[in-house]
């Protein structure tokens, strides 16, 4: 009677542990995998600036933070609006980012891209242009409620958005630098 209590409760272990070895975890097949598809993001407003190193942290990152909600790479896989999920994953990161460190605004204004549209002069050393990108991020804070609502506004293109953050960004380097950019008007006298 023992013997054979035993062997069930031996054949339910096996069972058991060969349900759990179909689930399979994350290895680093999938997780390279997830960083190519993570490539298809790289138009995005923020990402597209990134360097190539970066976008390899930027997505780490991203693939990390699924991995940690989604321990089962099969649940993952199998999960309906998967893409959608990613996508939620991506702008959470991005998020994240521009919530850390002011300075990442940089990758959505690059410098060369101002200086070129006329709002920051040339040659500003490193911490001249972090005095302007920090600048650049308070008055996003005080103008969007949070970081999420100013990513949306980018996304989304609207012109009283795209005015607004034009504006901020005069200003900031006006107060900084002295820089003011010079509209010539003509007056047509009839």
């Amino acid at each position: 009677m023992k013997k054979s209590i035993l062997t069930v409760v031996a054949m339910a272990a096996i069972m058991v542990m060969g349900g759990c070895a179909k689930e399979k975890k994350w290895g680093e097949a999938e997780r390279n995998k997830l960083r190519e598809e993570l490539r298809a993001y790289r138009d995005m407003v923020y990402l597209d600036n990134l360097a190539e190193a970066e976008f390899d942290v930027f997505s780490g990152d991203v693939v990390e933070a699924i991995e940690i909600d989604y321990p089962v790479y099969t649940t993952f896989v199998e999960l309906p609006g998967r893409g959608d999920t990613v996508e939620v994953y991506v702008v959470s990161t991005i998020v994240e980012e521009l919530n850390a460190d002011p300075h990442n605004l940089r990758n959505i204004f690059p410098y060369p891209q101002l200086v070129a549209d006329g709002i920051l002069p040339a040659g500003l050393n490193h911490q001249a242009q972090r005095a302007f990108y920090d600048c650049l991020s308070h008055k996003i804070k005080r103008t969007y409620r949070t970081t999420a609502a100013f990513f949306d506004a980018l996304v989304n293109d609207k012109p009283a958005d795209s005015n607004k953050i034009y504006n901020m960004q005069t200003q900031c380097a006006s107060d900084l630098f002295d820089w003011g950019i010079e509209v010539e008007e003509t007056i047509i006298v009839e």
